[in-house]
């Protein structure tokens, strides 16, 4: 049993992070979806005698929640209290972690929740989301990377009320768990969260599973096709660099000056945003990323042992994607051929550390971020870049860049709409060129890039390039399902 402290004496809030190593990668054959099930049952199945109603009620007069959040790799309950509250609040903490109910009529639901994330959701309503997850599926075939978090519809379906309590008391063990407490609390607390996640079950400890990859050759297109109005765009290729990896960190910071995220710091951005206007924004990143919330700012607490380089394309015009993922690869090509000149990396540098100082402005996402580094085996990522920005060479940025990125190897996944999708594939099979053109006046610079861009050589083939249906995406077995 590991516990992280961040004591922060007369702080009002106290938030808690109870982290066990068990994720989505670790869903049974048939079952997919079932840690995500398992998760959700836990905090909305009712605990200790007590309804999820009537947890709900309880909680209400102290303005905190419970809430869970499952990835690949860990599942984390969590929940941010007055310090006034903490004794009453953690007694339902305690509740949900120990004594799950797992209310019949709370499974059924979720379970429906969870098949319409994936149906209604993902498949027929969220372009951005299925380019990720195709982009996903393309980067690991057949391995659990390869699908959401929320499964496949048939895995989903088939699991039981019975397979979530066979999960809990298999994965959900006291060896796999790390607590994490923010705040201003007392040593008999600390002991007490101890002393009840020291109760779960023994586990039977299992090496780590590194996550299978695949690397493309050249440029492989997969068009999902799906009745849409803008096509979503996602680009990418695996990267053997965690936060583990001293590489990371220079690679990081190459990234941020590419594209950091809905920031007009990124050349991404400025180029195909500013100066084009092709979409709302342009972004690339060096491990997964999930935007929390509203914020603009990465969700912790999704560590895993497989990372790619990805560029994330927001929506744009059918008669301008082409073009939009020539200019995308173009710059990248730049990139790696050409590195960071030194004044982009002072500028970046300096940026960096000050921008990553926001991402921690909470005792919970400070904690999320100390859990997250037990995971790396390293300082939490704010306080690794604090310690390594100052030290990074232009040197180390540009040969990092040199032996992690490609432009020439890509997985491509395209959202499209079913009556334009063959025409593009072939135009970007073949090469074709894919002139853009403008409703208003443009700079005559940009004009004489744009006639460059629009014949770049993209590495791509017929047999490279195939379209596929957003109904078959995710549902539980075909090709298509893992691509």
């Amino acid at each position: 049993m590991r516990t992280i402290l961040l004591p922060s004496k007369g702080a009002p809030l106290v938030s808690i992070r109870l982290q066990f190593e068990t994720g989505a990668a670790d869903d049974p054959a048939g079952r997919e979806g079932l840690a995500a099930l398992t998760g959700g049952l836990l905090v909305e199945g009712g605990a200790g005698g007590m309804s999820f109603r009537e947890i709900l009620d309880a909680l209400y007069p102290m303005a905190a929640g419970i809430g869970v959040q499952v990835d690949r790799e860990v599942s984390v309950i969590y929940g941010t209290v007055h310090r006034d509250h903490l004794d009453a609040y953690y007694d339902l903490v305690r509740r949900v972690v120990l004594e799950p109910r797992f209310d019949l009529a709370d499974f059924e639901r979720l379970r429906e929740d969870q098949v319409n994330a994936i149906t209604a959701g993902l498949r027929a309503s969220d372009d951005e989301g299925l380019a990720k997850e195709t982009l996903n599926a393309l980067l690991h075939g057949g391995d659990p990377y390869g699908r959401p978090v929320e499964g496949t519809v048939r895995g989903i379906t088939a699991a039981t009320r019975e397979d979530v309590i066979g999960f809990r008391g298999r994965r959900l063990t006291r060896d796999r768990a790390l607590a994490g407490i923010a705040g201003d609390v007392t040593d008999r607390f600390v002991k007490r969260v101890e002393s009840d996640i020291g109760s779960l079950p023994a586990g039977s400890p299992e090496p780590p599973r590194v996550p299978r990859s695949r690397r493309p050759e050249g440029v492989e297109l997969t068009v999902v096709a799906k009745p849409c109005r803008a096509w979503a765009i996602s680009i990418g290729h695996p990267i053997a660099v965690t936060r583990a990896d001293d590489d990371f960190y220079p690679l990081f910071l190459a990234n941020s000056y590419f594209g950091e995220h809905r920031t007009f710091n990124g050349v991404l951005m400025n180029a195909m945003r500013s100066k084009r206007g092709l979409n709302y924004g342009d972004y690339s990143y060096v491990e997964n990323f999930v935007q929390d919330g509203g914020s603009t700012f990465p969700l912790p607490n999704t560590p895993r042992r497989a990372q790619a380089f990805t560029i994330w394309i927001r929506p744009v015009a059918p008669a301008h994607a082409h073009f939009a993922i020539r200019q995308a690869v173009r710059e990248l090509s730049h990139l790696v051929e050409d590195g960071m000149t030194a004044e982009a990396f002072e500028e970046t540098r300096a940026f960096l550390l000050h921008y990553s100082r926001l991402w921690a402005q909470t005792p919970a996402r400070r904690l999320g971020f100390a859990l997250d580094g037990v995971f790396y085996g390293r300082k939490g990522l704010i306080d690794e870049l604090a310690d390594r920005l100052p030290r990074l060479t232009l040197s180390d940025v540009n040969a990092a860049i040199r032996r992690h990125l490609r432009a020439d190897a890509l997985f491509v996944a395209v959202v499209a709409d079913p009556e334009g999708a063959p025409d593009f594939l072939e135009r970007f099979a073949t090469n074709a060129a894919s002139p853009i053109t403008y409703d208003t006046e443009t700079q005559p610079e940009v004009l004489d890039e744009d006639r460059e861009i629009a014949v770049f050589p993209l590495h791509a083939s017929r047999e490279r390039s195939r379209i596929v249906s957003a109904a078959s995406m995710f549902e539980g077995d075909g090709p298509d399902t893992s691509l």
